[in-house]
């Protein structure tokens, strides 16, 4: 059976191509952290200020350090990532991306279990 991702508060599988809009939607109304779960037992995080984003991927177990995007090329630090318990967060640069590239590399995620080949992508294992 192919993996399937599902957000971890609304039930239901979710499909890559309906995933942006989903977000952007969820942004928008101010939910900056979005969970998602998948069959396989694996969870990615997003969380935006809503211009950049991180993006996350953890394996099976607890305490996984994961693996998430990065941008080589980030310079300094961005502000207003907001938690789910409300906390704001600053970032490096480097461990963000932009929105736009944020939910490409999401898209792809749901859709083949790996990030794209073409992001910068860095293992914290």
């Amino acid at each position: 059976m192919q993996e399937q991702w599902h957000l971890s508060d609304q039930p239901g599988p979710v499909e890559a191509d309906v995933i942006v809009a989903t977000i952007e939607r969820r942004v928008s109304q101010g939910t900056m952290t979005t969970w998602l779960e998948s069959s396989r037992g694996r969870t990615i995080s997003l969380v935006s200020n809503g211009s950049r984003a991180m993006v996350v991927l953890l394996e099976h177990s607890d305490g996984d350090p994961g693996e998430h995007a990065i941008d080589p090329a980030g310079a300094g630090s961005s502000g207003g990532f907001v938690l789910e318990n409300g906390q704001v967060d600053d970032y490096p640069d480097q461990d963000t991306v932009p929105m736009e590239e944020a939910l490409r590399i999401l898209a792809h995620l749901v859709a083949e279990g790996v990030p794209p080949s073409d992001a910068s992508w860095q293992v914290d294992r």
